[in-house]
């Protein structure tokens, strides 16, 4: 967005009133198309969970309508994340074709996929799931980027504001699913499709922003290619993937799971659901603090690793005393906000320029939501095998003590 990153600057002192009007208005000008590409690009960002949401607290409901088994419907919230692992490294198209114009391929597969989706047979929700998430996979890669690119002084600010953005429409999206089901004449598939419509708005907004941006981004010459070091020999690249990785793991265990878990501790289906809003939308109270956080200091590692212990104490109590349910999911939702917006926001700090930034988005994110896929499956079968809740929730708490011990390396300061 080369709107972002233009200076305003003064205006050169007039020599006559056409010259000074002349330069007012084009400052003016620029000022409202930097606003204007701002808005686009939360528009876009967006549009990046609730397609993953909404589905959550509809699963039981398209389980029993389309006669899915438990195995088909714990790949549904699982094929994304693998889809993409798979994709992310398309991301590449951004060099190509310019990074705007690959963000507006990706909000047209993202509606595309929603709508192709809600048509409701077996074949259209995966085959729909499978083609926005490769729309989603693409831009989660290309935003990070982007930040780095026109505010590399104001990487966790600029971060913060695109997770707050971003959980909150997945949070809302979580919280409007039952809802819009039971008022919608399509039930289910209504609920669903709507958020189509809510991305080709944000397509239509976001295509003059593609109009005005600079050419498709050129490589670097070959020597410097050459003297950059391989992105996947760096060990604190592995380590902000590793990191990322588990903050993922437990963050999509939590909204596929956490509904069922209620529902199994005499909590409404519609009442879940909004516990699992809030929950996500805690992310918003933290991202006022969030920047003043990140800023102090180079050195994340003391953030990382208590944000994660908050988040294990939680899933403990979620276990131990799952009456208290609101409490802990605020108590968790804090600590998730936390962990979300540290988890990109490393990927700029731990990143020299945009492009770096780039290669380290691709290899932290196809690493991270490899390691994601495996999360509700792996959360499921152990419900399965043990025929309660415990064992998988002490597995998940573990998971996030060793999501701490990753904050130690992951944290610290240093750029690859």
């Amino acid at each position: 967005m080369s709107e972002f990153s233009q200076a305003t600057g003064k205006a050169l002192p007039a020599t006559g009133r056409l010259g000074g009007a002349r330069s007012v208005d084009d400052s003016a000008t620029r000022f409202w198309r930097r606003v204007y590409a701002l808005v686009a690009f939360f528009l876009l960002v967006a549009n990046l969970r609730p397609a993953l949401t909404s589905v959550g607290p509809m699963l039981a409901v398209i389980r029993s309508d389309l006669g899915l088994s438990g195995a088909a419907a714990g790949l549904l919230p699982t094929l994304p994340l693998l889809i993409f692992a798979i994709f992310s490294p398309l991301a590449r198209l951004g060099q190509v074709f310019g990074i705007e114009r690959t963000l507006a391929a990706c909000l047209g597969l993202i509606a595309a996929g929603i709508a192709v989706r809600s048509q409701g047979s077996t074949i259209a929700l995966f085959g729909g799931t499978v083609i926005f998430a490769i729309g989603i996979g693409v831009a989660n890669v290309l935003v990070p980027s982007v930040i780095k690119r026109d505010f590399p002084n104001r990487v966790g600010s600029m971060t913060t504001a695109y997770v707050m953005v971003m959980t909150l429409v997945g949070a809302a999206a979580t919280g409007l699913a039952v809802p819009l089901a039971t008022h919608l004449a399509g039930g289910w598939r209504s609920s669903l499709a709507a958020w189509a419509g809510f991305a080709m708005l944000s397509l239509l907004c976001w295509l003059p922003v593609t109009y005005k941006s600079d050419a498709p981004v050129a490589s670097p010459p070959a020597d410097e290619r050459a003297a950059a070091r391989p992105i996947w020999r760096s060990a604190l690249a592995w380590q902000v993937s590793l990191y990322m990785g588990l903050q993922f793991f437990i963050y999509y265990v939590m909204i596929t799971w956490i509904p069922l878990f209620l529902a199994d501790h005499g909590v409404s289906r519609a009442e879940a659901g909004w516990l699992l809003s809030l929950y996500q939308t805690m992310t918003l109270a933290i991202g006022v603090i969030a920047p003043t956080l990140l800023r102090r200091g180079r050195d994340q590692r003391p953030l990382a690793v208590i944000a994660s212990l908050i988040t294990a104490l939680s899933i403990l109590g979620l276990t131990l005393a799952p009456d208290l349910a609101i409490w802990w999911l605020i108590l968790g939702g804090a600590s998730f906000g936390v962990t979300f917006i540290l988890a990109f926001a490393l990927i700029g700090m731990r990143s020299t320029d945009h492009r770096r930034a780039a290669s380290l988005s691709t290899m932290a994110q196809a690493s991270a939501y490899l390691i994601a896929a495996a999360g509700p499956v792996a959360f499921g079968w152990l419900h399965d095998l043990t025929a309660n809740w415990t064992v998988p929730m002490v597995t998940l708490m573990m998971i996030a003590v060793i999501h701490a011990l990753t904050g130690l390396g992951a944290g610290r300061n240093g750029q690859v």
